[in-house]
């Protein structure tokens, strides 16, 4: 694939590639070069206190820019990599402190994808990438979404629509067991087919990972949630919806069907999409239902409580 060649030799000179994964499009650089790290930054309007993701296509390249010293961590690389899941480990001296944000560990993933993965080899590095979109809005999950909010990088590899839809699930390993610092594509069910649930802690505190901050995922049309608890704006006009089935009681300028058979799968793989496709309709905002907090639907929640967060009358 040309494309994939051109895109490594660009990742070597320090340029910005976007590329696909099963979750989302990463905006990638090599995660060695502090300057090609920057570029990142740059491109994203990202602050430079939340950590980014380091990509790998094999463990071999654990040994450049991390300490894999702890057995428990064996059990969760092999059932679940290559694939959504990222683990927080302490960093090597070769990882540059604008990757980490100052801090003394690194999240390292290895995606489950064909192009991302040729990618990464063909590159010969190790490459950061977040997603590829502008620090706190949608992330993406087509190309196109990413042509669109940020034309000025290098190279944009299109493998289609992703897999999962949403981000990684980031795990950390402490002292006790292993606590979930961001819900995603793989649930907490999965991880208990190799934890035992007491070795399960759910983490909070300060942004130690990508996606921590209260206000993240947020298109740039007000959304709203509808479920108690939550604001609906009933009097606004010129209405999205986004749903598992179609709503009653009002009509709406625009209605997306995530789920009609009610799959969480589904339901988050299209989340994103959904958003995306409303932000650039003629809405003026969005109502989106609610789903249950069970498996992946913490994960979708996570996502929808983050992107109406800057909309919520009582944080």
């Amino acid at each position: 694939m040309k494309d994939l060649e051109k895109g490594a030799e660009i990742i070597k000179k320090g340029g910005l590639v976007s590329f696909p994964t099963e979750t989302v499009y990463g905006l990638g650089a090599n995660a060695l070069n502090p300057v090609a790290v920057a570029r990142i930054f740059e491109a994203k309007e990202r602050p430079a206190f939340d950590p980014l993701i380091v990509h790998i296509a094999d463990k071999e390249q654990l040994k450049e820019i991390a300490k894999w010293d702890d057995p428990r961590l064996d059990s969760l690389a092999d059932k679940f990599w290559p694939g959504p899941l990222t683990l927080i480990l302490p960093k090597s001296d070769k990882v540059p402190d604008l990757v980490t944000s100052g801090l003394p560990t690194v999240g390292v993933r290895m995606p489950n994808h064909p192009v991302a993965l040729a990618l990464i080899r063909k590159s010969g590095c190790p490459i950061a990438a977040p997603s590829a979109n502008k620090f706190g809005h949608l992330s993406p999950t087509l190309a196109a979404h990413v042509l669109r909010n940020l034309p000025e990088v290098d190279l944009v590899l299109d493998g289609g629509a992703t897999q999962y839809g949403i981000e990684s699930t980031i795990v950390q390993v402490v002292e006790d067991g292993f606590q979930i610092l961001r819900p995603g594509g793989i649930t907490r069910e999965d991880l208990l087919t190799v934890l035992p649930e007491s070795a399960i802690q759910l983490g909070i505190g300060s942004p130690q990972a990508p996606g921590m901050m209260h206000s993240h995922y947020s298109p740039r049309k007000p959304l709203y949630l509808l479920a108690p608890g939550y604001t609906s704006k009933q009097d606004i006009t010129n209405l999205g919806y986004i749903g598992f089935q179609k709503p009653s009681g009002r009509p709406y300028l625009k209605e997306l069907i995530l789920s009609p058979s009610g799959d969480l799968k589904e339901y988050a793989a299209n989340l994103f999409t959904a958003l995306h496709e409303m932000e650039v309709s003629e809405v003026i905002a969005i109502e989106a239902e609610c789903v249950p907090e069970l498996g992946l639907g913490i994960a979708i929640m996570d996502r929808l409580r983050k992107a109406a967060y800057s909309y919520l009358e009582d944080h």
